[in-house]
């Protein structure tokens, strides 16, 4: 069953929450066809859709993997919810987008007890230098994991304090909703979920020490462990989402859990070797990627887009490639990039002479839906893609 297939499944019935957001960013769009079809769905109905896939939960608010941030993706309408799924100095697998941000995604360094574990310690900034610290999930077993709070993803380089440090919050983001926020376990995460009726996509991360970590546990049985803990809870593996960078994990589900593989998702981290515009320079081929088993490819936004000679945003030479190939294409990150007037950043690159204001957003993804055919859109607020998903009746 490939994603599209899915996609049509989705409980249009539960309603969603979509707030203020997608109505400023409407305001904000240029008129135009796009305006005037989306202004009709003002007045919704608005609900859950698996085109609406919650990165990290809502983070553009709320502290990253965290209870609170998955509840407020869930009532924003997103149908899938992602945990990043990394492991603890006892093997245990918990969500954290890298198995070394505890420093910046929680408050390990303020409490003396855990912040003698860390593998850095705290550094304040010097003549020359930035403050630093590295502290990891395996740096620590889970029950204390739990002690830890989260907080807003970031901190202050220049500190010469840790309480100086772990202020590091994006003046585009917000703390107000920072002062609690429960940390999960992977099968917490699963447990959670399942009861918001929401679909899973976890995502197995590279480990950041070596492999095999105390000598027994490898790669493929760390990939085998996120799997089984579905199994386990009896979770019907259509409701899955397997997600990793690394291709040989995506190729051991398909070979050994075809259940779960055949709806594996492959992250693609090519962006650092590839030029999306040029088909000669993808290695391998989309066409071999697919004849490998792959159903799902999972780009950053920027390669799945490019601008043509009237500077208008079109699909890039990557995306008719895959496209071709049979390939289901799911693109990240929305909302991840702060006011747009300067182009959107990083996640909108190939495309950003012609990103001038937040409602571009909506533009953006208008043609990433229509035009490059995506099935779902990862977004740090998935009020926005639920607003979009519900006015187009994508499921």
């Amino acid at each position: 069953m490939s994603f599209s297939d899915l996609a049509k499944a989705a409980d249009t019935s539960v309603k969603a929450e979509i707030g203020p957001r997608p109505f400023y960013l409407l305001e904000d769009l240029e008129e135009g066809p796009l305006k005037e079809a989306l202004s009709s769905c003002k007045t919704g109905p608005f609900y859950r859709t698996d085109f609406s896939i919650a990165h990290r939960g809502a983070p553009l608010q709320f502290p990253e993997h965290t209870k609170q941030s998955y509840e407020a993706a869930a009532r924003m309408g997103a149908g899938i919810i992602e945990c990043d799924a990394t492991f603890t100095k006892d093997q245990e697998l918990v969500c954290r987008h890298s198995q070394c941000d505890l420093h910046q995604t929680t408050d390990i360094l303020l409490r003396p007890d855990l912040a003698g574990k860390c593998t850095q310690p705290f550094s304040p900034a010097g003549e020359g230098s930035k403050a630093t610290a590295k502290c990891c999930t395996s740096d620590i077993t889970l029950s204390e994991f739990y002690s830890l709070n989260g907080k807003m993803d970031g901190v202050n380089t220049k500190a010469k304090t840790v309480q100086e440090y772990v202020k590091g919050t994006s003046p585009w983001r917000t703390d107000l909703y920072a002062t609690k926020g429960t940390l999960l376990s992977h099968a917490d995460s699963i447990d959670l979920i399942d009861r918001l009726g929401a679909k899973f996509i976890p995502e197995l991360k590279k480990p950041a020490v070596s492999m095999p970590y105390q000598e027994n546990f490898s790669q493929e049985k760390y990939a085998q462990k996120l799997v089984d803990a579905y199994k386990e809870k009896g979770i019907d593996p259509s409701r899955v989402f397997l997600q990793s960078f690394n291709l040989d994990d995506v190729l051991y589900w398909i070979k050994n859990e075809p259940d779960f593989g055949k709806q594996a998702t492959y992250l693609d981290g090519r962006y650092r070797q590839i030029n999306p515009s040029n088909p000669d320079s993808f290695s391998p081929t989309m066409q071999e990627l697919a004849d490998q088993g792959v159903k799902i490819l999972a780009p950053p936004i920027w390669m799945l887009l490019d601008l043509n000679s009237d500077n208008k945003i079109v699909p890039s030479a990557y995306a008719l490639e895959a496209r071709k190939a049979g390939l289901s294409l799911i693109g990240w990150s929305l909302e991840r990039s702060g006011p747009m007037q300067n182009g959107g950043g990083w996640y909108y690159k190939t495309v950003k002479n012609a990103i001038k204001t937040d409602g571009d957003i909506l533009k953006v993804l208008d043609i990433l839906a229509k035009e490059v055919g995506v099935k779902g859109i990862f977004s740090d607020w998935p009020a926005t893609s639920s607003f979009y998903a519900s006015c187009k009746g994508l499921n």
